[in-house]
């Protein structure tokens, strides 16, 4: 198992929240957008790394959000 890491544009986001269904780790923040457990906010981007086996979760979730603002990547060791 290898880690990745999830970023959303938080500005491209829509509040669409296609990814919800998709992957249970993402949810509704205050602000209308999505959030994910243990994730670094900076500016306009929300990063967070996982090293489970839920990374076709999130691919799927990266696929369904309409405005591409949801981005999947292999963590380079």
């Amino acid at each position: 198992m290898s880690e990745y890491r999830v970023s959303v544009d938080l500005e491209a986001c829509d509040g669409i929240f296609a990814c919800l269904v998709r992957d249970g780790r993402f949810a509704e923040a205050e602000d209308g957008l999505v959030t994910l457990p243990d994730a670094d906010r900076d500016g306009g981007r929300l990063t967070a790394t996982f090293d489970d086996d839920d990374r076709e979760d999130a691919e799927q979730a990266a696929a369904a959000c309409p405005v591409d603002a949801i981005s999947v990547r292999e963590v380079e060791p």
